[in-house]
């Protein structure tokens, strides 16, 4: 296997665009996610609402994907998804799921762990009607995560559910796809600093407050 940078070791960037100090955040860490979010969109951060999202399957083994932020709540992070799909499967065995925001233009990220839940389906109904149509159809043609026989297996579906709905705006969604909401349990806020001495401020939750501390980066 040949890479075709000679000195991958030798790939850094040194970060020299802010500090985070513990007098400046917020006592609630979903506030300061919302600062930190909201500059990340002002700064015109490529798609500031990714974030990957890691759960852990059978035999205690670990998966990441990156999914879409699509609301923050007073109590957590939203996004939705097949509920059949590997990750579905897995929250459902599993509720504690790890969350990663990297924001490098601002040389930010957010580390979040918490557990999942399901979001009422109203929520996810009003959700799946605001999406543009070819977006509904194609969740509803494809089997998230199963093994297809190729790519015309899927366009031939969408074909036949374009067909179907051709003469209505109106798309019903299938049970199989809704929202989840996560509720963090732990968060941590990193600011790259020079010479690698980043900021980490994390926040844990206490009972019904938030304990904030700074960790040696």
């Amino acid at each position: 296997m040949a890479i075709e940078h000679k000195d991958i070791a030798a790939i850094r960037q040194d970060y020299a665009l802010g500090n985070l100090c513990e007098s400046e955040v917020s006592n609630d860490p979903l506030v300061q996610f919302e600062r930190w979010f909201n500059e990340a969109v002002h700064s015109e951060v490529l798609e500031p609402n990714a974030m990957v999202l890691s759960t852990v399957g059978e035999f205690s083994l670990p998966s990441s994907r990156i999914v879409l932020l699509k609301d923050l709540k007073e109590n957590g992070f939203s996004f939705f998804t097949n509920f059949n799909s590997r990750k579905g499967t897995e929250m459902d065995a599993n509720p504690h799921v790890a969350v990663l925001f990297f924001w490098p233009e601002l040389q930010r990220q957010v580390r979040i762990e918490g557990l999942i839940e399901k979001l009422p389906v109203e929520d996810s109904d009003e959700y799946f009607q605001s999406r543009p149509k070819g977006s509904r159809i194609g969740a509803i043609a494809s089997p998230q995560s199963d093994t297809i026989p190729n790519r015309t297996f899927l366009e031939e579906r969408v074909a036949g559910l374009t067909e179907e709905f051709k003469d209505q705006e109106q798309v019903p969604r299938p049970e199989f796809w809704g929202g989840y909401l996560i509720k963090p349990l732990y968060m941590e806020f990193w600011q790259g600093r020079s010479s690698r001495l980043h900021d980490r401020i994390a926040f844990q939750k206490v009972s019904d407050s938030w304990k904030i501390t700074r960790l040696a980066p």
